[in-house]
């Protein structure tokens, strides 16, 4: 009962938090600010607390389990694990520090009542995905937290929010309806939704390419929200418009439920699935390899930034890919997949607020005119750096011992000139990082601005963040500067805490990090690196003005977006265009199949009996009036007989009832009233029949 008891409080504590908050902030904003601080530190302080005592003491797998019966017919079922606690960990940590960074950053903005509902709203639906132990639980959570996050990318309700927004909503109900497909296929090949049943239960499936369908669609809804190719379209577009406190969010813990979603199908459903690995491990080197050229062209700062989660994105996926290849022997696979999708999480974290902390006080993000912005800010340069350095994979920092794992993984697998080629573009997508993570740090913290009045104005900003924003960046760096500082200590603990979500028993042979041959690969990445920025950088990138001054130039061509290139113009046009002629004609040859049987075999002819107008039902109700007024104008009413032919009203009467039917039946009014009937109908059903 305890255990029921802390799972419904991690799910639905910050639901009803939410509602307390919006209602507070109706009357009291300061108040409301409070609420939420005080909602985000309690979820986080709980799961601490559950990190401590079952963490440290390895007792963490198969702790709790909740059933919520009743709800929509299957219920609802919860699970806490190693990796669901790393995971409740991170995400409730995040949410804590973003909520106390969002007082200040939002404080010259409007609707920040509706931002703290759905920030809580959003927590909520996060933790019951993560906590989810079966797909239809997480298929809930998961749609809850998609339209949930689309107010956050609507914040600010300019054009360029809205249609960023519409991009995000878009991917994310089509993702969740082929996502729903695939639950269905699993349900009615397998009999089962239960994550823990689903590996014995695909072992003994018969019908294989049933189940690689439904893989497919899970794939896509997963991988829509994780941010993978081709459905990566939303990243680029959302992070520049929404405010960072969530851009921090969304890039840093809602593509981790994609990638959550992604490895129950791949280690439950296709354990060890040599052709499913060289799907997902084909899928992660073309995000891995794309994210990364798309934010060396960016000159927009969260633009870049996005570009760079939708790369690590596809580091991580190599690393599920690869799980499946290895086979039994997959441990640095499992452990370098679960860390750098740790890192990537706090290091987002870090490098989203202080893109935030950047837009407070200069209100852009063009590199050129936020050059030379924190020349002088030493607490922010160290915070960046921070996070700079760690997802550059830089040795004595988190995503090099992840990155590590991952390119070790590769080495290990071998297999010829393919993997050969896997393991180069490895290694020159994480130069492209270190290129474009030095264009970063380079221009906002070490040039100066082109604009010399612009630049003392900067020089001269001392409380460009206050105490408690201040607490939210520094206390998250140290927190990724630690995590990154002992690998064997806490990262490798980390790893074996959570490996069973993997399903991998063993916990695999201790790495040495810091041997020449694991510092090699970090090498020849930091060379490359080395190599784009001074080479292509600054030369192709970057443009001489003639002042003698250089600004950062996006030479991408923009007919390359592949929103405005393929999906706009194939969904949009192409597709209402062609199924609109294929109905056109398709009508038109119904039409003319039944004038042409009319006209000869079913030649039309006249009943019988055919009446001139109305039905027998009409037609006898008639003659009964006309009777009576045929008695009523030879006694009562014989001074003023009416001659009335109620054959022909009531007939009339009938047209005008069946017409009105018609224009009833055909309006969407009627239609959308007879859908929310069925729905409330159906809900009725599930809750209180079922």
């Amino acid at each position: 009962m305890r255990e029921n008891i802390i799972l419904a409080i991690l799910v639905f504590y910050p639901f009803l938090g939410a509602l307390v908050c919006y209602m507070m902030g109706r009357k009291d904003e300061k108040r409301r600010d409070y609420v939420a601080d005080f909602v985000t530190i309690s979820e986080f302080v709980l799961m601490l607390i559950l990190a401590i005592v079952f963490g440290i003491t390895g007792d963490a797998d198969g702790y709790a389990q909740c059933h919520v019966a009743g709800i929509c017919g299957m219920g609802l079922s919860f699970k806490m694990d190693g990796f669901r606690l790393i995971y409740g960990t991170i995400a409730s940590l995040m949410w804590m520090m973003t909520t106390i960074f969002s007082r200040e950053y939002f404080t010259h903005h409007e609707n920040r009542n509706r931002f703290y509902l759905f920030l809580l709203l959003t927590l909520g639906a996060t933790m019951g995905v993560f906590l989810s132990a079966d797909l239809f639980t997480t298929f809930i959570f998961f749609e809850i937290m998609s339209f949930t996050s689309y107010v956050w990318v609507a914040q600010e309700e300019n054009e360029a929010s809205l249609k960023a927004a519409a991009t995000y909503l878009a991917v994310a109900v089509f993702g969740g309806l082929v996502m729903l497909m695939g639950v269905f296929l699993i349900y009615h090949e397998l009999g089962t939704l239960a994550i823990s049943e689903l590996l014995e239960a695909a072992n003994m499936c018969q019908n294989k390419k049933v189940l690689y369908a439904a893989g497919t669609c899970l794939l896509v809804g997963f991988g829509a929200k994780a941010g993978a190719f081709p459905l990566h379209i939303w990243l680029p577009k959302a992070h520049p418009v929404a405010p960072a406190p969530a851009s921090a969010l969304l890039s840093g813990i809602l593509t981790k439920t994609g990638i959550f979603g992604i490895l129950i199908v791949s280690c439950d459903l296709f354990l060890r699935d040599a052709s499913w690995g060289s799907l997902i491990l084909g899928i992660g080197v073309v995000t891995m390899l794309g994210g990364a050229l798309l934010a060396v062209f960016s000159v927009d700062l969260k633009r870049t930034l996005a570009c760079s989660s939708m790369s690590q994105i596809g580091f991580i996926l190599v690393g599920v890919g690869m799980q499946g290849l290895l086979g039994e022997e997959n441990a640095l696979a499992v452990h370098g997949t679960l860390l750098h999708m740790i890192n990537h999480s706090m290091i987002k974290l870090v490098l989203f607020m202080v893109a935030g902390v950047i837009f407070m006080n200069t209100h852009a993000l063009d590199l050129n005119e936020i050059r030379g912005f924190g020349r002088k800010k030493p607490v922010l340069k160290a915070i960046f750096l921070a996070g700079a350095l760690a997802i550059a994979g830089i040795p004595l920092f988190g995503g090099y011992v992840s990155k590590t794992l991952l390119h070790e993984s590769i080495l290990e697998y071998g297999g010829g000139w393919v993997m050969r080629a896997v393991e180069y573009l490895f290694l020159f997508s994480g130069g492209l990082t270190v290129a474009y993570m030095t264009k970063l740090y380079v221009a906002i913290f070490v040039e100066q601005n082109e604009s010399q009045n612009v630049q003392r104005q900067f020089d001269h900003m001392k409380k460009y963040m206050n105490s408690e924003s201040t607490f939210a960046l520094a206390a998250s760096a140290v927190v990724l500067f630690v995590w990154g500082l002992l690998p064997h200590t806490i990262m490798d603990r980390a790893a074996r805490l959570g490996q069973g979500m993997m399903n991998l028993e063993e916990a695999g042979e201790s790495v040495a990090y810091f041997s020449l041959k694991n510092l090699s690969g970090a090498l020849i990445s930091i060379a490359i690196g080395a190599l784009v920025y001074f080479l292509v950088i600054r030369t192709v990138l970057m443009k001489r003005e003639e002042k003698g001054t250089r600004r950062y130039i996006n030479v991408w061509p923009k007919w390359l977006d592949m929103e405005e290139l393929i999906y706009r113009p194939v969904l949009l046009k192409l597709l209402p265009l062609i199924f609109g002629v294929v109905c056109r004609v398709t009508d038109s040859v119904v039409d003319l199949s039944v004038v042409a049987l009319r006209k000869t075999i079913y030649r039309d002819s006249p009943l019988p009996h055919e009446l001139p107008e109305g039905n027998m039902f009409t037609v006898t109700c008639g003659r009964v009036w006309n009777f009576f007024q045929c008695v009523k104008n030879h006694t009562w009413d014989r001074k003023n007989p009416s001659e009335k032919d109620y054959i022909h009203l009531f007939a009339v009467k009938n047209e005008e009832f069946k017409e009105n039917n018609k224009i009833i039946g055909r309006s969407l009014s009627f239609g959308l009233l007879l859908v929310c009937i069925g729905i409330c109908l159906t809900l009725i059903y599930m809750v209180w029949l079922v």
